[in-house]
């Protein structure tokens, strides 16, 4: 007789609040993506400004860095998302997590030290987040998605319609050396405005500044979070 696979650990890195609707919707995605998938699924809330150096982040087969920034602590979530980036973990992050993970990218690849988020430090000069110049509060927008792209593959077509609740994007100003590496532009919304990121030499590291786990609370199964879970799968020892 067969011995049952563990469950997959997933951290979601975030401060949970009830109130927030993304908050709501990502256990019904991580629960609807188990169910599809035949996969037994945990998760636990990890709030940011208790993830330390000790933090046993080793002990999840996946991260997922949650909406609702400004954290508690940004240094806590950058730890994690540095973790699953230098671990190979498969990384999901979406909205703040999107923004995160460009600040990561930014300070501990490209050796930007005096990157900001300009949510925080509206001032600096190296602010690589920034006001975006029509607030994404409450909307939906079509975005394109380049093809091979790991989030292409999830939606299976190149066109997907998905909603925000945001303010902050990537500052055009350093979005050209941003995405000149390892760092790949994979969305843009009908504007032509970056909204998914992708890393390359790593399995699953997809970051959107839109909200695709909001589809569960409608009943839909959110391609990304299956993708997200089925790589979690794959990658675990």
């Amino acid at each position: 007789m067969d011995t049952p696979a563990p469950p997959l650990r997933i951290a979601l890195i975030g401060d949970r609040d009830p109130n927030v609707t993304a908050h709501q919707a990502i256990p019904v995605a991580l629960g609807m993506a188990a169910e599809h998938t035949g996969l037994t699924v945990q998760f636990e809330w990890l709030a940011t400004d208790r993830i330390t150096a000790d933090s046993p982040l080793e002990a999840f087969d996946g991260v997922w860095c949650v909406p609702a920034s400004p954290y508690k602590s940004e240094d806590g979530a950058l730890r994690a998302i540095r973790f699953a980036r230098e671990r190979q973990r498969p990384f999901l992050g979406t909205c703040g997590g999107f923004q995160h993970a460009v600040l990561e990218f930014s300070r501990h690849v490209l050796g930007w030290t005096d990157a900001e988020h300009g949510e925080v430090s509206p001032d600096s000069n190296r602010a690589v987040l920034s006001p975006l110049t029509c607030s994404l509060v409450e909307t939906v927008d079509s975005i394109h998605l380049e093809p091979g792209s790991l989030i292409a593959k999830a939606y299976e077509t190149s066109q997907i319609l998905e909603g925000y609740r945001c303010r902050y994007g990537v500052n055009p100003q350093f979005q050209q050396d941003l995405m000149s590496g390892r760092l790949r532009a994979v969305g843009h919304d009908s504007a032509g405005d970056l909204r998914a990121i992708e890393l390359t030499g790593h399995p699953f590291f997809v970051a959107t500044l839109f909200q695709p786990e909001r589809a569960a609370l409608k009943g839909q199964l959110p391609p990304l979070v299956r993708a997200f879970v089925q790589a979690c799968a794959e990658g675990r020892p």
